[in-house]
């Protein structure tokens, strides 16, 4: 196989487009210079689409969870009970995070691979008033669930006059979303999965009702300050060092986005979704969620009769094919493929003809081309 081919279809970093890339290896500027200066009034109202608000979208240099840690701290403080919904691993880092500021934490579990209910959530909100603010995860990366965030903020702003703060990390960018029409406080996501760059940039938008708490807020904090990047932004600036190569890479994201159109966007994500899913109930191969259930970004597999480890041994070793494993409790027992931001429907062929070469190699019997063939209709229609 060709030593520098990598077939990346894991939930993130996800592949980078070669314009992207090009815009990235620009020669270096003077982050306080005139030339970012500029960078950023560009930027900035191309990234409030993808959020849906109105609001200005603050950068942050540092991973995504350096963005839900940002959403934690300026929000709450020791002493505060919030509710973090817990649908996979992402949800229970959330909860973590919040544990480590010693904020009173209460868990609402669900069983992974399925969704929250807004039900659920009221009831809990009527049973502990004391909540501060509630955190939910949109896409939950580590089952491939997609949460009803437009239903669960509608529960808790209907319930109580808590902050709703979701994180978006491995949706933005590639499903709808409506911040502001459906009365989301904040919303965090990550550069490095549907926004199409290399790890390393955080994206925060906080609503009007979030900065009002986030002002009174006596919770210590320095580099994750909002209110900080709030007031350099409006001077279009960083209150630290940025990532100016990511900068440079963000305006190329945002002008491939806008030639596609954001609602195209997000209908190449619905049928990526739609047809990897096709092939695997063709190929009799359960998934993890249901239908309703399922995210357009990354879906999860729970094979029953070969090893799931197994398969992503030989699709790494004999394809150069790189999956993502199950995280905690579902280590070794399911595998994701991540279908987000610079991935298409070719992409999703070339994976599952793969894939299905794959199965015969560990040892599972199955029809080469069946996979492949509902994924082909799927398209078709």
């Amino acid at each position: 196989m060709l030593s520098d081919q990598q077939i990346l279809r894991i939930p993130g970093p996800s592949p980078i487009p070669p314009s992207v890339q090009r815009a990235m290896s620009q020669p270096m500027i003077g982050h306080r210079d005139q030339e970012t200066k500029e960078l950023l009034q560009r930027i900035k109202p191309d990234l409030k689409p993808l959020f849906g608000t109105e609001q200005e979208v603050n950068i942050i240099t540092g991973s995504g969870t350096a963005g839900l840690e940002a959403a934690v701290v300026n929000t709450v403080k020791p002493g505060d009970e919030v509710l973090v919904i817990v649908t996979g691993a992402f949800g229970d880092r959330f909860a973590k995070i919040c544990a480590a500021y010693q904020i009173k934490t209460h868990r609402y579990d669900v069983n992974w691979g399925e969704a929250v209910t807004s039900d659920a959530i009221k009831e809990y909100l009527e049973k502990y008033p004391s909540i501060k603010a509630v955190f939910a995860t949109f896409c939950e990366t580590s089952t491939g669930v997609l949460n009803p965030v437009q239903e669960i903020a509608e529960a808790v702003h209907t319930h109580s006059n808590t902050l709703f703060i979701v994180d978006g990390v491995s949706c933005v960018g590639g499903v709808e979303a409506k911040m502001d029409e459906w009365d989301i406080d904040i919303l965090v996501t990550g550069s490095q999965k549907a926004m199409m760059l290399p790890p390393g940039l955080a994206f925060i938008a906080v609503s009007e009702r979030a900065w009002k708490v986030i002002e009174n807020n006596t919770q210590p904090r320095f580099y994750l300050d909002l209110k900080k990047y709030r007031d350099n932004l409006d001077k279009d600036s960083t209150p630290f060092t940025p990532a100016v190569s990511l900068l440079f890479g963000l305006e190329q994201v945002l002008r491939l986005i806008e030639q596609e159109g954001l609602e195209q966007v997000y209908a190449r994500h619905q049928l990526m979704m739609k047809m990897t899913r096709a092939a695997f109930n063709a190929l009799d191969i359960p998934l993890l969620t249901t239908d309703k259930a399922a995210s357009p970004t990354v879906t999860a597999i729970k094979p029953a009769d070969f090893q799931a480890d197994e398969l992503r041994r030989i699709l790494k070793e004999d394809f150069s094919l790189t999956m993502a494993g199950g995280q905690q409790h579902l280590k070794g027992r399911i595998f994701r493929i991540g279908h987000m931001g610079y991935c298409s429907p070719a992409d999703v062929l070339q994976t599952i003809s793969v894939i299905e070469i794959g199965l015969r190699k560990a040892g599972k019997t199955t029809e080469l081309g069946k996979g492949t063939q509902a994924a082909q209709e799927v398209y078709l229609r």
